[in-house]
């Protein structure tokens, strides 16, 4: 079981990414590492998987939390696909545990940096693209109610 943030800064994760992916020299060990990677997600409650918590727009079935404020957010989140696990994770690594302020300001530039847009399916890509707008899209409503409070 992995706790986030890994990495100090979302750049070192996104480094770090960039690092372990250029050691596998073929797409087929690159799957292998990620289904790895879901493999050490966290354990997601069995009562959070519901529509409630149900990430539309992926294939799979993705469920996702989020907890926290301005200051820090963290995300859980489960698949019942093992490759999407471990997308998963690796946008865990990069934005979990970070402020709104951090979340917004990084581009997921790991995903060109090791070359996945290029070998996920047209319906994983939609799911990542699904993911990542959550999570920027959770660290936005966290800013607007921060900003409301202040008003």
């Amino acid at each position: 079981m992995t706790t986030f943030p890994i990495e100090p800064t979302p750049a070192e994760a996104q480094d770090t990414i960039r690092d372990e992916f250029a050691f596998f020299g073929d797409w087929s060990e690159r799957y292998q590492y990620l289904i790895d990677l879901g493999r050490k997600l966290p354990e997601f409650p069995d009562d959070r998987k519901n529509d409630t918590h149900r990430l539309l727009g992926c294939q799979s079935m993705v469920w996702i939390v989020a907890s926290g404020d301005t200051d820090r957010l963290d995300f859980a989140a489960a698949s019942d696909s093992a490759i999407v696990s471990g997308l998963i994770f690796l946008a865990l690594r990069v934005y979990s545990g970070r402020s709104a302020d951090e979340i917004i300001a990084t581009d997921a530039r790991y995903i060109a940096d090791i070359g996945l847009a290029k070998h996920l399916s047209p319906t994983r890509n939609n799911g990542l693209a699904a993911l990542l707008a959550f999570i920027k899209a959770t660290a936005q409503d966290a800013l607007r109610e921060r900003s409301a409070r202040a008003h």
